[in-house]
């Protein structure tokens, strides 16, 4: 036998036995270093997403009614100036607010209140002022109503020259939490001045009708 003969058996037997070892490994991921070869299948299953917990906290025990009703819009109210009695160069009427839409809402705190007059609409003087302390929240299911105390100032009693006596068309009123205003008729006379000795107008909290 030659001497290249020999190398290439020599050769051929190398190779197989490479071969035969790489088959007993186990397969290994050379990538990694020798460590064993990834499956691709995941170790454990995706864990389960928690609970909402939105629903729970909007709702009563009960299941009921929601324990934070969503604040009253202007254009679910009816808004109306009550029958009142007169006091001393005042009159006090109750501003009544009827919910007119289908669900439970509620109002807290003062409304906005001022005199309007003209085609236009524009204010008369300065707004109500707030009297009192801020009450909690009153709830208005459908049909139902609260009140906001208003006491109205006879202007006559300020001077003329101070006062500005103008003729007044009504009441343009905001509810509490609310953008949007609301028109109560209501023909009276108000002070044009934005400096008085007093307030034409004060309003109090808002309470269960």
């Amino acid at each position: 036998m030659s001497i290249t003969t020999t190398r290439r058996l020599a050769a051929v037997g190398l190779a197989a036995a490479t071969l035969l070892l790489a088959g007993c490994s186990g397969g290994t991921d050379e990538v990694n270093g020798g460590a064993p070869a990834a499956s691709g299948a995941p170790t454990s299953a995706p864990a389960t997403p928690p609970a909402s917990t939105t629903d729970a906290a909007a709702t009563s025990p009960a299941g009921g009614e929601p324990l934070a009703p969503p604040n009253c819009p202007t254009a679910s109210l009816r808004i109306t100036l009550g029958a009142g009695d007169a006091g001393a160069g005042s009159s006090y009427r109750p501003l009544v607010f009827t919910n007119t839409g289908g669900t439970t809402c509620q109002l807290r705190g003062f409304p906005g209140v001022s005199y309007v007059t003209g085609d236009d609409g524009h204010q008369v003087g300065p707004a109500a002022a707030m009297s009192g302390e801020r009450g909690g929240e009153v709830r208005l299911g459908p049909d139902g109503s609260a009140a906001a105390q208003l006491q109205l100032v006879n202007v006559q009693n300020f001077d003329a020259a101070t006062c500005r006596p103008t003729p007044v068309r009504g009441l343009r009123v905001y509810p509490p939490g609310n953008t949007q205003s609301a028109f109560v008729p209501f023909e009276t006379t108000g002070c044009a001045a934005e400096q008085l000795p007093g307030n034409q107008l004060s309003v109090q909290t808002m309470t269960a009708g």
